[in-house]
């Protein structure tokens, strides 16, 4: 191949020599097995999708590195996951053909220090403010996480260089379950309620959660999995303050205001910003469901906990005293905030490729494929 001018130059071949070589090696930096549809998932939020960062946080209570958690994860091995088994972040990964993302802090204690698979930053008790942890301690909250992320870019250009960090990022997943910590932080609290009405604290959570998305834009995502909260008032450790066991509908009511929030901010930042495209999903809804209509998906127990102390097993955590149930695939809920298993394999399902009424605009499946 040549090319010609009205002088009839020819390029020189070792300009066409050194120009494959950069093609090569850039194509390298850009390829992935045909078995992973995505290069990397990078997942941010609290312990609905922690994989074990809380492990490495000396002074956290909100710890799950001990059994019974994790009895039916493989090896019977509390990792530090807030369920029997496997989580959500961890059928996400499945979904794609990718090992799940390892825990960011687990890279300060071993020689692995590989981000180019993804890398989870989530922490069990976080929220998208700072000190919604208060009772537990320590957790890292969403703002600390995208610092965190921040780091790991500067990794990713120092390894890939800038326009292979924008190809890698462009075609990852960045995954986003936060806001329920947020939530019961504030109908937990007597003094927070005198200060601030729900709806002003609703707000406040959307257009601060909108602040961090779009610093995650600015680091190059471009491809967000964004997670509505669920039916929270419905689970375990809410249902017990009602005489009768039922949901608090003041707290799911509240739910409902923050996700409409957030569905109208997501329709927003994708018009401001180049290239953005995303999936949310409804989780309140196909968590109803599941309540709502239990033998339709094989359950029995949509009130108690399996793990746990007291009435519906949720005057405790799941501890290593706690009495937990042998027919684990029937509940919902494996401890008092946290939902089994099996509950967690059905809404990943719905999510990754779910229909519209669910996951929307896109499901992630639809997501991948852009």
């Amino acid at each position: 191949m040549a090319y010609y001018n009205n002088n009839i130059n020819v390029m020189p071949k070792g300009f066409f020599l050194i120009l494959i070589i950069f093609l090569l090696d850039y194509e390298a930096i850009i390829s992935f097995s045909e078995a992973q549809q995505v290069p990397a998932i990078y997942v941010f939020g609290d312990s609905l999708v922690d994989v074990g960062n809380n492990n490495y946080l000396k002074l956290s209570l909100a710890k799950a590195n001990y059994p019974p958690n994790g009895v039916d994860f493989p090896g019977r091995k509390a990792t530090g996951r807030f369920c029997n088994g496997k989580n959500a972040a961890d059928f996400l990964a499945e979904k794609v053909g990718l090992a799940t993302s390892p825990p960011y802090l687990s890279r300060t204690s071993n020689s692995n220090k590989d981000t180019s698979t993804g890398i989870s930053f989530a922490s069990g008790g976080a929220g998208i403010f700072n000190g919604t942890d208060e009772f537990y301690r320590q957790s890292i909250p969403l703002t600390k996480q995208v610092e965190h992320y921040s780091k790991v870019h500067e990794q990713l250009v120092q390894e890939l260089g800038i326009g292979g960090t924008e190809v890698h990022l462009s075609k990852s997943l960045f995954a986003i379950v936060i806001g329920s910590n947020d939530l019961f932080g504030y109908f937990g609290s007597s003094e927070l309620r005198k200060k601030v009405t729900p709806e002003q604290y609703v707000d406040k959570m959307v257009v601060t959660l909108q602040e961090q998305l779009k610093r995650l834009h600015s680091y190059g995502a471009r491809k967000l999995v964004a997670v509505g909260v669920g039916p929270i008032g419905c689970c375990p450790a809410e249902r017990k303050k009602d005489i009768r066991g039922g949901c608090l509908e003041e707290v799911n009511q509240w739910v409902i205001k923050y996700n409409d929030g957030l569905k109208s901010t997501l329709t927003r930042l994708k018009s401001e910003l180049k290239n953005l495209n995303y999936a949310y999903f409804e989780t309140y809804d196909v968590l109803l469901n599941l309540i709502q209509k239990p033998e339709s998906y094989g359950f029995v127990e949509v009130k108690a906990a399996c793990c746990g102390l007291g009435k519906l097993k949720a005057d405790a955590p799941c501890l290593p005293l706690s009495a937990y149930c042998s027919n684990r695939a029937d509940h919902i809920f494996w401890d008092k905030y946290h939902p089994s298993e099996a509950t967690d394999s059905i809404l990943v399902n719905y999510l990754f490729d779910g229909p519209s009424e669910y996951t929307f605009p896109l499901n992630v499946k639809q997501l991948i494929a852009l």
